[in-house]
């Protein structure tokens, strides 16, 4: 069973950074695709960055409109970690974030059998 442990999480203040990690237990890491979401208190869980798999389009990326110009998402295969590096962080950003494996190589997650990690947390405050 593939598993996907998150670390990174913290308090931030406004303006800061953060680089959440997610390392995965699983085979072949670098032929699927990873992603992040979010999800705050009350709302429902976001989409926040994608990266594909290496055997379709390696290194291509896609990203939330409200994270675009301040969020990276990068890959480590050698490691089977994927990152998240946050710049520019706001009060926004509060939330739970969660490691996805798709099953695909392409950034595709609205499917069945998407793994899901545990979480951590973000916290920016004012």
């Amino acid at each position: 069973q593939v598993q996907l442990v998150e670390s990174g999480g913290g308090l931030v203040q406004t303006g800061g950074s953060l680089r959440l990690s997610c390392a995965s237990s699983g085979r072949a890491f670098s032929s699927f695709a990873m992603g992040w979401f979010r999800q705050a208190p009350g709302k429902e869980r976001e989409f926040v960055a994608g990266i594909a798999g290496i055997s379709w389009r390696g290194g291509t990326t896609r990203y939330a409109d409200s994270v675009k110009g301040r969020f990276t998402i990068s890959r480590d295969n050698a490691k089977n970690t994927v990152y998240l590096q946050m710049n520019g962080l706001n009060p926004d950003d509060t939330a739970i974030y969660y490691c996805a494996r798709s099953p695909y190589g392409t950034i595709d997650f609205n499917v069945g059998n998407v793994v899901w990690g545990q979480g951590t947390q973000v916290t920016v405050s004012s």
